[in-house]
């Protein structure tokens, strides 16, 4: 009776899914000619791009081989040096500050909650670009006579730091919630105290947990770099994306902004590639 009764089953989910339509076609059917549809559209498309393109002009103001000839090794013991340099000072700070306040948002006292409350509101509200010319133009002029220290790097870590710590210190915080509970109280138990437990036992393991999304803060902030440009600074301090911008200038030509780019890439896309595996294995620890 069973048998039977499954065999019918099976028998209307085939019917149902060969059922022809009003028109005499199957739903099956329908499907593999709408997605052969939007292959045909694809297709097209590209084959008007092709076939109208100006490929000479394309070539000789977007991949001009001896205006890219010229831009090295400048392009990138200057600018690629520099981006990293940003990129990786901005990112110490936004990672320590991050940390602090995520503790901060998580203490039980309240005046560290409400400053870090409002830390995280302001800075993530606030533009990018705002920030820059604040720690440009806005320390000295409140600070006058103090110094960045660093130069252009300093300033701009501080100026990238400041944002990201806002934007960490919210991953920080949710990786150090999602870590079970007992987890701490059994450190307790054992008779760490409450710091101790958290250094040893907690954090570790929200990093872990965080590494993915930290890794795609570091490419936000390899971009987020380009806004260096904002704070004034000297030929041997320019970035990529100001080290594009001038020589495009200069030669009429936009090929080192497309060089530019693909020396963005060049660091972004193995951050990408590294975010994805290490979010697949951590899939893959959870199952």
């Amino acid at each position: 009776m069973d048998r039977s009764n499954a065999g019918r089953r099976r028998r209307r989910v085939v019917t149902a899914e060969g059922a022809a339509a009003p028109g005499g076609l199957t739903r099956r059917r329908r499907r593999q000619l709408s997605l052969g549809g939007q292959y045909g559209i694809f297709v097209v498309v590209v084959v008007l791009v092709l076939a109208l393109a100006d490929w000479g002009t394309l070539r000789l103001n977007f991949a001009n081989w001896d205006v890219a000839k010229s831009l090295f090794p400048e392009i990138i013991t200057v600018g690629l040096r520099n981006t990293a340099v940003y990129t990786a000072v901005g990112f110490g700070i936004g990672l320590g500050g991050g940390l602090l306040v995520a503790l901060m948002r998580l203490s039980s006292v309240p005046p560290y909650r409400w400053f870090a409350t409002s830390y995280i509101e302001i800075f993530r509200g606030l533009p990018l670009l705002l920030i820059f010319i604040f720690v440009g133009v806005g320390v000295p002029l409140a600070f006058p006579g103090t110094n960045i220290p660093g130069g252009a790097a300093g300033q701009a870590g501080l100026a990238l730091g400041l944002a990201a710590t806002a934007y960490m210190a919210e991953t920080i915080r949710a990786g150090i919630e999602a870590v079970p509970k007992g987890q701490l109280e059994a450190a307790r138990s054992l008779g760490m105290s409450h710091t101790r437990a958290m250094r040893s036992i907690v954090i570790p393991q929200a990093f872990r947990i965080i590494i993915p999304p930290l890794t795609n803060e570091l490419v936000l902030l390899c971009k987020d770099s380009s806004l260096v440009l904002f704070l004034g600074i000297t030929l041997q301090q320019r970035e990529l994306t100001k080290f594009g911008r001038d020589l495009a200038g200069e030669q009429g030509n936009t090929t080192p902004i497309i060089v530019a780019g693909i020396c963005y890439l060049l660091i972004t896309i193995p951050l990408s590639l590294l975010a994805r595996r290490l979010e697949a294995r951590q899939r893959r620890g959870r199952r």
